[in-house]
């Protein structure tokens, strides 16, 4: 019985039927026995309606099964190769670094940063110990860190965590935006004062009585001004204005006895500067441009003192 309730019938095919039924690019694997829709169906042939259509209802569902399988097995494919081309793309940043910083020194030599948007700059002098960068201008996405350190591991993870979160999706358009390098660590300044991003993460030093730390994403320059607005109310927008910054830069894993010794190194070396001082008020920023998994020789850290020009 059919679809519909019809008594299947068979029949003998003749020459004729065998003519009729190539013409519709049927041939017949069974020359004897042809299956009729129905008897409504047969009824309707002899008074010159439809021709006979051929079914083996238990074909085609394996034949249907199969495609399907086919097909779902075809696309997974072809989305998983997409897939590991784009994984492929994203992991090649980070496993073939970019160099983009000049080597003074042997351990600047080994130093590496993923090739992904960074801070723009422009060198102004460079020595031994220390290089003058004017920064142009950026945002930043910053959140204020647990604890009192900036380099402890729970707290910074957290910190990261709420911006990556930001930064992936957790914003008013839900758009997904791409990771800049470096990270930014600093402490807390008082009200009014700017804080100064870049590619990595920034860690910078708080006043004095405070003892917060802040953590900053440097955020995509093509959005501008135009970013989506996060969520979570922790993360701030922020504007960091263009700036003369002189930095020394540092290999290894970022640690508070680390960041203190080569603070006090930098501001040293700068009392000799004939040409740059340090701004008044001016407190460490640490930048770190790698991910967790890098090799702690081939890290890049910096720590960055505002500068100014000396009046003549």
């Amino acid at each position: 019985m059919n679809l519909y309730g019809s008594i299947a019938t068979t029949t003998t095919v003749t020459p004729t039927d065998s003519r009729l039924l190539r013409n519709f690019g049927h041939k017949p694997s069974r020359p004897s026995l042809i299956v009729y829709k129905s008897m409504a169906t047969r009824r309707s042939s002899t008074t010159g309606a439809s021709p006979l259509l051929r079914i083996n209802s238990n074909f085609s569902a394996l034949e249907a099964r199969v495609s399907l399988v086919f097909a779902l097995a075809t696309q997974t494919f072809s989305l998983s190769q997409r897939l590991l081309m784009e994984l492929a793309s994203e992991t090649a940043k980070y496993v073939f670094p970019s160099r983009r910083f000049e080597s003074r020194t042997l351990e600047e030599a080994l130093m590496s940063v993923p090739d992904i948007e960074t801070l723009n700059f422009k060198v102004l002098s460079r020595n031994d110990q220390y290089e003058i960068r004017e920064v142009e201008s950026y945002f930043i996405a910053e959140t204020t860190m647990p604890g009192k350190s900036g380099f402890d591991l729970n707290g910074a993870s957290k910190s990261f965590n709420v911006l990556a979160e930001y930064l992936f999706g957790k914003n008013t358009k839900e758009e997904k935006m791409e990771m800049t390098t470096p990270v930014f660590t600093s402490k807390s300044q008082s009200e009014g004062e700017k804080m100064d991003m870049t590619t990595p993460v920034i860690t910078k030093k708080q006043a004095a009585g405070q003892d917060k730390w802040k953590m900053s994403f440097v955020m995509p320059s093509k959005y501008g001004s135009n970013l989506p607005l996060p969520k979570d109310p922790s993360v701030r927008i922020k504007e960091v204005p263009k700036k003369i910054v002189a930095v020394i830069a540092f290999s290894g894993f970022v640690s508070d006895e680390e960041v203190e010794r080569r603070e006090s190194t930098l501001r040293e070396s700068l009392k000799k500067d004939t040409e740059y001082r340090v701004k008044n008020g001016a407190s460490a920023e640490v930048a770190q441009y790698n991910p967790p998994f890098t090799l702690p020789f081939t890290r890049r850290n910096e720590v960055a003192l505002e500068v100014e020009r000396i009046q003549e």
